[in-house]
């Protein structure tokens, strides 16, 4: 019978739950993990949740007996969804009303933290504050004097109060897109701009040729957080662009509550829910496949606007 060292046992046993350091032992790693499962569960509970009341048939919706899992897939509530939202067509009036911003409000947010981060300038650090004081105010303590001043310039209802504000660097949330770029400039070494200079470039073919292509990551993060704030944004949608020009989102919203407005029953209230819900899952659709597309990059993007510069 051979002998058991006790004492080899009990150290193996701790490095396995603590590890050399704690952070490599099975203990850490099942916290963090704990706590990531909990986490993404809060996150992804509701859109199952969603889901799921989006699949359901009436007779479904109606059985007290079928609670989250229905009993068959029911795909006419994305059908009805579909013809309420007007898809097709408000899809592509949102793609331009989101699109051409988001590409806009990056490469101005872009050309302004570049500025920031290479030259030197009077009251540079009160404009650095001041972009950041802008971010902090809500958006709806000036909401009214710019829907007075687009009124007199003749911008309501139209794409242009969307367009002149994000030319103008006044997007949706343009100032954390400038302190991202100009995060991300601070990266870059100044001797390549220094080697260029002394070759003969100027500041615009230094911007053009060297810091936009060491920055990509840079404009993938800020066009898709761009892209997706725009897309998600009615509240001045239903005051610039007023009937001119409508988003899935507004759409959905007439639905809502057109809908609240005109039903009687509880099983209308139900049926209308689902739809809802549908046309939930119809407007998260396009973001998803955007995300799917560019999630290296983004996340890349993420990690490095994060790191302190030079």
């Amino acid at each position: 019978m051979t002998n058991i060292n006790w004492k080899q046992v009990q150290s193996k046993t701790k490095r396995f739950l603590f590890g050399m350091n704690f952070m490599d032992g099975f203990v850490f790693k099942f916290i963090i993990y704990f706590l990531l499962v909990i986490i993404g569960f809060v996150f992804v509970y509701p859109l199952l949740v969603m889901l799921s009341f989006s699949l359901m048939s009436l007779e479904d919706l109606i059985n007290p007996m079928v609670s989250q899992i229905p009993t068959t897939l029911y795909f006419n509530n994305y059908v009805d969804a579909f013809i309420a939202l007007d898809y097709i067509k408000v899809f592509f009036q949102s793609l331009v009303v989101t699109l051409i911003p988001a590409i806009i409000q990056t490469f101005i947010a872009s050309l302004v933290g570049y500025g920031f981060a290479r030259f030197e300038f009077p009251l540079k650090k009160f404009w650095m504050v001041l972009v950041v004081v802008v971010y902090m105010i809500p958006p709806q303590v000036y909401l009214i004097p710019r829907f007075v001043l687009f009124h007199n310039m003749g911008l309501l209802n139209n794409i242009g109060s969307v367009l002149v504000p994000t030319t103008f660097g006044q997007g949706l949330n343009s100032s954390i897109f400038i302190l991202i770029f100009y995060q991300f400039y601070k990266m870059i070494p100044k001797a390549l701009d220094e080697a260029a200079q002394i070759d003969g470039a100027s500041r615009l073919y230094i911007y053009f040729k060297i810091a936009i292509p060491l920055s990509i990551p840079s404009f993938i993060t800020s066009f898709l957080f761009s892209f997706v704030w725009q897309w998600n944004e009615t509240y001045q949608t239903f005051m610039f662009l007023g009937d001119g020009w409508q988003t899935l989102q507004t759409r959905l919203a007439i639905f809502v509550s057109a809908a609240q407005g005109n039903q009687v029953t509880l099983v209308e209230a139900a049926q209308n829910e689902a739809q809802a819900m549908a046309g939930n899952i119809l407007i998260m659709i396009p973001m998803l496949i955007v995300y799917l597309i560019l999630q290296k990059q983004f996340i890349e993007g993420i990690d490095k606007s994060g790191i302190t510069g030079e």
